[in-house]
């Protein structure tokens, strides 16, 4: 498999290559050069297989003979170590949690997968000391630092909004300590992703320091994804109706790994992107003009994206098309105060505790299914909801009891740089 830029068809790239430089030199994101729907026989064994049969099946002709299989099979059985249930909230509508990996998040996947890639490149070559730089705008940082933590030849910078993370996701990002910096960032998600986007196109810095990616742009991040897809279908029954899967979205990675899967050949026939007052997607949907804005704060803090990065990807799934995405995707957004009230609703009517995105997601396929009474939906649930306490606590009324690997990461000090611009990052990195 090769991958080529976005920005220039004519660039290609192996899987490595893409992994370590995480964006093409042109800095357009990279893109898989083929994608092959997978047998009928696959799909017709599915029900019978484990998830780590699955995960190499789906991912193996995106790695070719790159990383050895039983290397691969190693990754993903670590990777996969956690459940994925589906279960039921109420008629017509479940849920698929995300949140019972290491950090309580679905980004739990994607950084788990992309550490043990890269930790088999490094192992295999001469690469020297690659330093990840990832900005995150709530649960990446957490993910990522837990991933990577104690890999060798591994650096990673973690650059995150000062207040604008919950205090569980700014613990879980700043206590690790070891190959893990953490910089709080005096501004929004939009001004991390910038002066990382920024380090990336500095040569000073690609002088002194090799540097990766590991928000979804990096296609060792993005692709693992779809592995809980095809784990979701395998838990459903569908009864003749057809499937729509609702998620929370932010810079798109999620959402554009799933209709990946669709495209591979997954019975998945529609899929809402449901946001919150960061709705680039559902203007451009009702526009067909894409215009980013600087991001707006909310509890959905993670969503908190005003250029969604993945987009591209996602357009270049339908190629370039308008007509062939609007067929496939909807898009909604929904306000705080909505978010509220649907936590406490479910909570009230169904006993079943959301996190703010989880809670948009839900309201999302709640809007497709009013119009479209074939389906039956699917929402993902991305976070714990103890990593959004005070919200989630206030919204249903109710004490969440925390579990232990969240207190144990409560209990240790923040350790974080405090900076305020691109000159006070590009300092840090040359230091």
């Amino acid at each position: 498999m090769k991958y080529f830029s976005l920005n220039n068809r004519d660039h290609r790239s192996t899987f490595e290559n893409a992994v370590i430089k995480g964006l093409a030199p042109d800095k357009g994101l990279y893109f898989p050069e083929e994608i092959a729907r997978l047998p009928v026989s696959f799909f017709e064994e599915l029900h019978s297989l484990s998830k780590s049969e699955i995960a190499h099946t789906v991912i193996k002709d995106y790695i070719g003979d790159e990383i050895p299989e039983q290397e691969l099979l190693g990754i993903i059985e670590h990777t996969l170590d956690f459940d994925f249930p589906v279960i039921p909230v109420e008629k017509n509508i479940q849920v698929l949690e995300l949140f019972h990996g290491p950090t309580k998040a679905f980004k739990d996947v994607g950084a788990r997968f992309m550490a043990g890639c890269l930790g088999y490149f490094i192992k295999k070559g001469n690469l020297g000391k690659i330093t990840v730089l990832v900005a995150t705008s709530g649960d990446t940082g957490g993910a990522v630092a837990n991933g990577f933590l104690g890999v060798e030849g591994i650096d990673v910078v973690i650059l995150y909004p000062k207040g604008k993370v919950s205090e569980i996701q700014e613990k879980q990002l700043t206590t690790l300590g070891q190959n893990i910096v953490a910089l709080e960032v005096d501004g929004a998600f939009d001004d991390c992703q910038d002066m990382v986007k920024r380090a990336f196109l500095d040569a000073e810095i690609q002088d002194k320091r090799q540097l990766t990616s590991a928000n979804s742009i990096n296609v060792a991040r993005w692709l693992p994804q779809m592995f809980y897809y095809f784990i979701a279908v395998q838990q459903l029954q569908l009864n003749n109706k057809k499937v729509v899967f609702s998620v929370p979205s932010g810079n798109f990675g999620n959402i554009c790994a799933g209709m990946l899967a669709a495209k591979m050949g997954l019975s998945i026939h529609h899929f809402v992107a449901s946001s919150n007052a960061n709705n680039v997607v559902d203007r451009y949907l009702a526009s067909e003009k894409f215009e980013p804005k600087p991001s707006v704060q909310t509890i959905s803090n993670a969503m908190d994206v005003g250029n969604p990065s993945n987009f591209i990807r996602v357009q270049e799934l339908f190629q370039q098309t308008f007509t062939g995405l609007k067929e496939k995707l909807s898009s909604y957004s929904f306000t705080d105060l909505e978010t509220e009230n649907t936590m406490r609703k479910v909570f009230k009517e169904a006993n079943y505790v959301l996190d703010p995105h989880g809670a948009v997601g839900y309201l999302g396929l709640q809007k497709f299914l009013a119009t479209n009474l074939d389906y039956m939906g699917v929402f993902l649930e991305t976070a714990h909801p103890v990593k959004f306490l005070e919200t989630v606590e206030k919204a249903i009324g109710e004490k969440l009891e925390i579990p232990a690997s969240i207190q144990a990461v409560m209990d240790k000090e923040k350790k974080a740089i405090l900076i305020k611009d691109y000159k006070e990052l590009k300092s840090f990195l040359l230091s």
